[in-house]
């Protein structure tokens, strides 16, 4: 069970997982000692999985951001599967999910020309429908 100070630190290493455990203490009030202790613990029953960082995809030169969700013409989807896995410099993730679609993909895109080849492409093994990403 969690408590509020695991919470915070959850919520601060969320926010930046660089922070040294000194700081991290000092913005939950725990010494830094503790808050080792404590993260460690976090990390050991599984809560924290792994620490990540954050890429700025525009400075990379991917300029469009889009969601597309993904209605497969195959029962097995196995076609889609394959063809997505060929397209990694465009994917940032693919959900599996219940709705109106059987996957979300988040994509890239450096250009519309690159973004219509890659919807070309992906229409010839699945249906879907485009939404681009304005701002956050």
């Amino acid at each position: 069970m969690l408590d509020n100070t695991d919470m915070k630190i959850l919520k601060e290493l969320t926010k930046n997982s660089r922070i040294t455990m000194k700081e991290l203490g000092e913005k939950v009030h725990l010494t830094g000692p503790a808050t080792t202790a404590r993260v460690a613990k976090l990390e050991d029953n599984g809560i924290i999985e792994g620490y990540t960082i954050k890429v700025n995809q525009v400075k990379l030169g991917y300029y469009i951001h889009a969601f597309i969700t993904i209605m497969t013409q195959s029962t097995t989807h196995q076609p889609y599967l394959t063809f997505i896995k060929t397209q990694e410099n465009y994917l940032i993730n693919n959900y599996k999910i219940s709705g109106d679609g059987c996957y979300l993909l988040e994509c890239k895109f450096p250009s519309n020309e690159l973004m219509n080849q890659f919807l070309e492409e992906l229409n010839e093994h699945a249906n879907y429908k485009l939404s681009i990403v304005i701002s956050k």
